[in-house]
């Protein structure tokens, strides 16, 4: 029942295999998977690498797209045809790096290969 409610959700979007994943992730969440494996992003209704740049996934608590030495967050650029994520703090120019910010370039990386087909 969940599953179908969740499928519902996402009838109006064009992209089919995106609504599918926003649908099978949805069901997986509520089953345990971490939230930030995910590859979609059900606020924005979109793959997860096209919302990133979003403040709404900036976690401060968590460090996903933070830098902790500036205390800034973190900006990212996704080249879609080159397949790349990077992420990078605007103040200090590094890549705050961190077991979130690295989670964080892993799945804009996996969320590119899937809205691919891969």
């Amino acid at each position: 029942m969940t599953e179908l409610r969740s499928v519902d959700r996402y009838a109006e979007l064009r992209d089919q295999r995106l609504a599918a994943r926003l649908a099978a992730e949805d069901s997986a969440e509520a089953a345990g998977l971490d939230p930030f494996e995910r590859l979609t992003c059900r606020t924005h209704r979109h793959w997860l690498h096209q919302c990133i740049g979003s403040a709404a996934h900036v976690v401060v608590v968590t460090g996903h797209r933070w830098c902790r030495g500036c205390e800034r967050p973190a900006a990212v650029v996704v080249d879609e045809l080159a397949g790349a994520v990077r992420l990078f703090c605007p103040s200090c120019g590094r890549f705050p790096d961190s077991p979130a910010n690295r989670q964080v370039v892993r799945a804009c990386v996996r969320s590119l290969a899937a809205s691919r087909g891969g």
